[in-house]
């Protein structure tokens, strides 16, 4: 079913690389305000949901989605397919927009493509990330509800609860897929997302940099930054992409390895 297209953010305080980053300030904005910004200016997005955590520290976010008039659901810190899956059940979501408010250069038009997409075709899941070919940080998934609910039933691992749509993404033969890939050069090694104070800083100097201050700004007006001050690459290209799910890989190895030893007495 292919319905109503509703954004969904994760967002949470809680951090580990960068603690606070969701609102984090810039150009008077949080971050998470930056990306609310760029979700609305989307045509094929009909409603934006905050999925937050129901830890204290989270209070402040919903403070926020109260002040901006956006819908919010509090779940698990941990488990966020849990919390993402029962947020789209709390609002009756059938199509799944997910972003993240590291990504405060999201580019609506990207969305609008990653979106018309899925539309077009017979598909349960459409991102630009399977084989990512845009900058880091312009990352957009559409997937049905279905799809997630599948996943939320199905998915053991501790990398499959914590990213919620590994499970989807590790199962072409379960789900039908498609990757928009970027127009010319493959930009994949550039990195736009804020997972650290290295990234934090890479964004300050690109806003700072921007002309168009009153409005949206697209990835091009980035690139055109870039292509004056090439140096500002440099801030952080020894970041490695997906670090975080990487740790997550690692620990479903930590823990897997454990019971196995348990188990075999050792």
């Amino acid at each position: 079913m292919k319905g109503k297209i509703t954004a969904v953010i994760q967002a949470r305080l809680g951090s580990t690389r960068l603690p606070g980053k969701t609102m984090m300030m810039l150009e008077d904005e949080p971050l998470l305000g930056h990306l609310a910004k760029r979700i609305r200016a989307a045509h094929n997005v009909n409603d934006i949901i905050i999925a937050t955590t129901v830890e204290k520290r989270d209070d402040a976010i919903v403070e926020f989605a109260v002040n901006n008039n956006l819908k919010y659901y509090r779940g698990s810190e941990d488990d966020v397919l849990d919390r993402f899956y029962n947020t789209c059940v709390e609002f009756d979501v059938d199509t799944i927009v997910r972003v993240t408010p590291d990504c405060p250069l999201l580019d609506p038009r990207i969305v609008d493509l990653v979106v018309s997409k899925y539309m077009e075709g017979n598909y349960d899941y459409v991102s630009n990330v399977i084989i990512p070919t845009f900058p880091d940080g312009l990352d957009t998934e559409v997937f049905s509800f279905h799809s997630l609910e599948k996943a939320w039933h199905e998915a053991e691992l501790l990398s499959e609860r914590e990213h919620v749509t590994a499970y989807i993404v590790k199962h072409p033969d379960k789900f039908s897929m498609f990757n928009v890939k970027r127009d010319g050069e493959d930009l994949a090694w550039m990195r736009w997302t804020v997972d650290t104070p290295k990234d934090f800083e890479f964004i300050k100097e690109i806003f700072s940099n921007i002309s168009n201050k009153n409005g949206i700004f697209f990835s091009e007006d980035v690139i055109d930054v870039l292509n004056k001050k090439p140096e500002l690459l440099e801030i952080n290209t020894d970041i490695q992409r997906n670090e975080g799910y990487l740790k997550s890989l690692k620990k479903d190895q930590e823990h897997f390895g454990r019971k196995f030893k348990e188990g075999n007495g050792v």
